[in-house]
């Protein structure tokens, strides 16, 4: 039997413990069929918590997430908790998190599984065999920058502050996330910024550049402006391997990039912080989807970007290479059977909703490894 490996989940809000619910059963499954024991914890996080406590997240959660191998997020937020001020906004959840537990890399893969070709508003010779990775700097650029507000001038208008700051070293952090990650695939990197208009991004692209010549001269490096990436995104996306870039453009172009796979429900995500002195790196891992309140509680979302994500967890966490591939591998058959959710539906396909989805997924991982 593994040593236990300690998780702490968070379902939030809206689709979110739906989803995570079949995640459970997959994790049931490993626990059951390849002797992997995992010590769970769970917490309120978002509108859940601001319901239960007052506040989007309670010290004591961020305690748990610091404690925990990895952290396991669903979604939060919804249309109930649009009139509280910005300082209780269910999204803080996760942002707190972040900061707190010092998660500034967000990878954002980007794959188009082979039964999901048609389900592209792309045609299928533009997106047939995508496999390509966003890496986002998630703690720093104008999420985070200071000064913020809004703020009453003198004649009675308002304005609205925010502040687009990086330094070297957050460029270089994430950097080398992306230039270790691209060795591992087809060994290019794009790096994406507006060095055209903003000196932040003149800033990147010096220290990309810098940062390649030192440490990665083995690695193929490129430059493109946002606005120009997120053409090329849509006109040829498998010239890319990994993209590496700002809070704000990383946040656009990855939702962007999801609907070349066709869905926001097939993407998942991870975001890693600085490997410690004892080799231990926080690490949270979500899918890109939303809490879709439009559909929650109808049992009809789409379950495989949070299952996927726990593949992604097991695989970036714990080194459990084999059960992520595992996990991705049935996630294609039954998809190649013909199975779809409603975000994903094709012709001549049978429409399950989340439970069924989620069973199916383990029938078939019994079948991949009895």
């Amino acid at each position: 039997m593994a040593s236990n490996k300690r998780l702490l989940i968070l379902p939030g809000d809206g689709i979110g413990p739906e989803v995570m619910y079949e995640v459970r059963r997959v994790i049931d499954w490993m626990e059951r069929r390849r002797a992997v024991t995992f010590e769970l914890d769970e917490d309120l996080v978002g509108g859940a918590a601001i319901e239960a406590t007052g506040k989007p997240i309670q010290p004591a959660t961020v305690e748990k997430a610091k404690a925990a191998d990895a952290v396991l997020f669903g979604s939060v937020g919804g249309p109930q908790w649009d009139r509280l001020g910005f300082e209780l906004r269910p999204e803080l959840a996760i942002l707190t998190l972040r900061r707190e537990l010092g998660l500034f890399a967000n990878l954002r893969p980007a794959v188009v599984l082979d039964p999901l070709v048609d389900a592209s508003t792309l045609k299928p010779e533009v997106i047939r065999g995508l496999d390509l990775m966003i890496v986002r700097e998630s703690t720093g650029g104008l999420y985070f920058g200071e000064p913020r507000g809004i703020e009453t001038l003198p004649d009675g208008r308002k304005r609205g502050v925010n502040t687009e700051v990086y330094t070297t070293d957050e460029i270089e952090r994430v950097g080398r996330v992306a230039f270790e990650l691209a060795r591992k695939r087809q060994n290019r990197v794009c790096s994406v910024e507006k060095a055209n208009v903003m000196e932040s991004g003149l800033l990147w692209r010096q220290t990309m550049t810098a940062l390649r010549e030192r440490e990665f001269a083995d690695v193929e490096l490129s430059h493109m402006y946002a606005d120009n990436c997120a053409m090329q995104l849509v006109r040829n996306p498998r010239q890319f391997d990994v993209i590496v870039t700002s809070n704000l453009f990383g946040d656009l172009l990855s939702d962007l990039a999801s609907m070349l796979t066709g869905s926001l429900g097939m993407l998942p995500s991870a975001t890693i912080g600085a490997p410690e002195p004892g080799g231990k790196r926080h690490a949270l891992y979500e899918p890109i989807h939303g809490s879709a309140p439009d559909i929650a509680g109808r049992g009809i979302a789409n379950p495989l970007a949070q299952i996927l994500s726990f593949a992604m967890l097991l695989r970036y966490s714990f080194g459990m290479d084999e059960e992520a591939g595992l996990i991705e591998r049935a996630i294609v058959t039954v998809l190649g059977s013909g199975l779809r959710t409603a975000d994903i539906m094709a012709p001549h396909s049978a429409k399950v909703g989340t439970q069924v989805m989620g069973e199916a997924v383990v029938r078939e991982l019994d079948k991949l490894a009895p």
